[in-house]
């Protein structure tokens, strides 16, 4: 739509709530409590307008790829079903979380290939600015030439390094929360031949669809890359940096595995395992990322720290929507309801501090020059908010306004 200013509503702006109008025009912010000057007029009354979610890490649009455990739907049709249910529920930037991984199925490097060329085909038809996370397993160089082209691509993915391949060797005497750094050459290793090693890698046996005698055989020939995996690393931490690319590492467990990525270039610390590793990386001036399911539930649910008190310790920056796409508003209601910040603060949890770590310094806060991001929401007293419009650089990207309002949306 043309320039529209939205009047009435409470504004989250980045260091208060207040009402006051914002102006929009050519999908940028031109002015908060300016004059309409042909505006059409949107009435916010009663609603709370803030800027739209900014999601680094969401892996939801597997159930989507995926809705029943080895029933596949096709790429294109999975996408679009994504992108709706991003702009519903508020998210107007997002980095979708494709693992890139060894494992047959969903996770493999051949549906990375689908969900890549099936972003290409569709980036005129989505709503939602959709990147990828290239959550690459660093056991995994048959993924570097996917990594490799999307790098390339105009909405500059972001590369999350992971090794669970080093977690599942993992010697069962060790939780994997203290495992050590995962390239250290006297690497604890489970007794492979054990009944409690095969029956742990039954699940994911299922997951690959391969019976569990063929997937521990997989797993072994893989281990026995171990040797090439920091030169891996070091090359696609190069490709990263060339083109700009934020890096993350996900699921530090020891302060020298997250000082081995910052090394390469990653500066953003994603899901922390232990309280060692989260220190250090305030200390070194990373960004702290975890996910918002944490926050909304009140834990995790792998018994990793709790969000809420990490970000009243100072400890998180960053929350993403993980595997739940409400919850990046859900955790935004749960913190406030338990006093953890005021509604500014809190919200910049999952907008401008986002954008920041994503290098996206043109969106996250409602401010003259930023993009037309926003989000309105009906949030009654007490009550569980809901989104009712969200614009993505000013266009309409979702919708549920009751019919009286939408009859009376122009006016003046």
């Amino acid at each position: 739509m043309g320039a529209f200013v939205i009047e009435g509503a409470r504004v989250v702006f980045a260091d208060r709530v207040e009402r006051a109008s914002v102006r929009v025009e050519g999908g940028i912010i031109t002015g908060v409590d300016v004059a309409r000057d042909g505006a059409v007029v949107i009435d916010g009354r009663g609603r709370l307008l803030a800027p739209a979610f900014v999601d680094v890490h969401g892996d939801a649009f597997e159930r989507q790829i995926m809705p029943r455990p080895g029933v596949m739907v096709p790429i294109d049709a999975a996408l679009l079903e994504t992108d709706r249910q991003l702009a519903a529920n508020g998210i107007a930037t997002a980095y979708h979380a494709l693992t890139l991984s060894w494992e047959p199925g969903l996770r493999s490097v051949e549906t990375g290939w689908q969900v890549l060329r099936g972003l290409k085909q569709l980036a005129k038809r989505l709503t939602v600015e959709n990147h990828l996370q290239l959550r690459w397993e660093t056991f995994c160089p048959g993924a570097l030439p996917l990594i490799a082209e999307a790098l390339e691509m105009a909405a500059v993915p972001s590369v999350a390094f992971n090794d669970h391949t080093s977690s599942a060797m993992l010697h069962p005497s060790i939780a994997v929360h203290d495992r050590p750094f995962d390239l250290v050459p006297d690497y604890p290793l489970a007794d492979v031949t054990s009944a409690a090693f095969r029956e742990k890698m039954e699940a994911r046996a299922k997951r690959s669809g391969m019976s569990g005698a063929d997937y521990v055989a997989l797993m072994l020939s893989v281990w026995d890359r171990r040797g090439r995996v920091a030169d891996d690393i070091a090359n696609v931490a190069f490709l990263a940096r060339d083109r700009g690319a934020p890096m993350l590492s996900h699921d530090d467990s020891q302060v020298e595995t997250r000082g081995f990525y910052r090394a390469h270039g990653s500066r953003i610390a994603e899901f922390p395992m232990h309280d060692r590793v989260f220190t250090a990386a305030r200390e070194a001036g990373d960004w702290i990322v975890l996910g918002a399911p944490n926050a909304m539930r009140g834990g995790s649910h792998l018994g990793s720290p709790g969000a809420a008190d990490m970000i009243r310790r100072g400890l998180c920056d960053v929350l993403a929507s993980d595997y739940f796409y409400p919850a990046m508003l859900g955790a935004v209601v749960r913190l406030f309801a338990d006093g953890v910040g005021d509604l500014a603060t809190l919200w910049r949890l999952v907008s401008a501090n986002p954008a920041a770590a994503m290098g996206l310094a043109d969106r996250g806060q409602i401010a003259p020059g930023m993009r037309g991001d926003l989000l309105l929401l009906d949030w009654p007293e007490q009550g569980m908010p809901s989104p009712l419009r969200t614009w993505v650089a000013g266009r309409g990207g979702y919708s549920a306004l009751p019919e009286p309002l939408m009859r009376t949306e122009v006016f003046g």
